[in-house]
């Protein structure tokens, strides 16, 4: 076995054996066992075990976030003290200096990568359990654990006509238009989950300061790049790791949707949102740093009415004779 499958094995047992859990349990509730409607549904109980197991390192990454947002105004003035100095102490200076910065914070520039890096064993496990269903059918073995009759069962299973172990690239049996077409709809409702997801975020949870930070730059322009990447990359996988990476991107959308209405960053658009929304209802704004209502000394002074522009009076010019 190659180094990358024997990493990988632990995680292709353990992805194939949460399907099979949810495989038997629909299966002893009625579903027919060989439908690809009950594998599917096995297949959207292992992004809701996954999902739910990172839901702590959702909330860690939250506070990760909200950290590097209160810092910005730090790294500016950082940035600024060192400006136009490029020699090696220099940037070792600066580099000591922002570290110390993320340790006082207790974030860092990579904390909003770190579900999706923890999924990422999962999703190449499950990746290559789905890939390897036809090679595992011919050989009359099983994959992960999956034993044979189960390794048939899904090779045979499809949904609207194609095959779940199918690609767009590189087929798999089954009408090959419908497996073209539903892999392009699913690649397409993957890509475009994930960009809304990451535009509400900058568009309605981050503050100025955060939004004009060298990172988040950097963040504008993964924005296009990784829904492109994997885009790109989803004419590899089977059908069926396209529904488990929609459905995954789907609950980031709903997780964040939640988190941006009900705990905003400091200073963000959705943070003012929540606010008005509050004293609508009657109630006192909150500090959303520390969840708490403000003081009436703590609360900002209403904006100041905008002066009417003066209209210019037009004379009455005089006819000439």
């Amino acid at each position: 076995m190659d180094p990358l499958g024997t990493i990988l094995l632990p995680f292709e047992w353990l992805v194939s054996f949460v399907m099979v859990a949810f495989h038997d349990a629909l299966s002893f509730i009625g579903l027919p066992a060989a439908s690809g409607w009950t594998w599917t549904f096995s297949i959207i109980g292992l992004v809701l075990v996954i999902r739910g197991a990172l839901i702590p390192v959702f909330v860690r990454q939250i506070k990760a976030q909200r950290g590097m947002q209160l810092l910005q105004p730090d790294l500016q003035k950082l940035q600024a003290k060192y400006k136009g100095k490029s020699d090696q102490l220099s940037r070792q200076a600066m580099a000591q200096e922002q570290m110390a910065l993320y340790k006082q914070h207790g974030t860092n520039p990579f904390s909003a990568c770190l579900p999706m890096l923890i999924q990422m064993p999962f999703f190449f496990g499950l990746f290559r359990v789905l890939s390897g269903i036809s090679n595992a059918q011919s050989n009359n073995t099983g994959i992960g654990a999956l034993n044979h009759d189960q390794v048939d069962q899904f090779h045979n299973s499809s949904i609207f006509g194609a095959p779940l172990s199918a690609s767009l690239l590189h087929g798999g049996g089954g009408d090959a238009v419908v497996v073209a077409v539903l892999s392009i709809l699913m690649i397409i409702a993957m890509t475009a989950s994930q960009f809304i997801t990451q535009k509400q975020i900058m568009a309605k949870n981050m503050s100025e300061a955060a939004m004009a930070s060298p990172f988040m730059r950097q963040q504008k322009i993964l924005l296009y790049i990784l829904p492109l990447v994997f885009g790109i990359g989803g004419i590899n996988f089977p059908i069926g790791v396209l529904i488990y990476w929609t459905i995954s991107n789907l609950w980031t959308m709903g997780q964040q949707f939640y988190v941006i209405r009900r705990m905003p960053s400091p200073g963000s658009p959705a943070a003012k949102a929540l606010n008005e929304r509050r004293i609508a209802r009657g109630l006192a704004p909150i500090d959303v740093t520390t969840g708490k209502a403000m003081k009436p000394e703590d609360m900002p002074p209403p904006p100041e009415p905008k002066a009417q522009r003066q209209q210019p009076v037009r004379k009455n010019r005089k006819k000439k004779s």
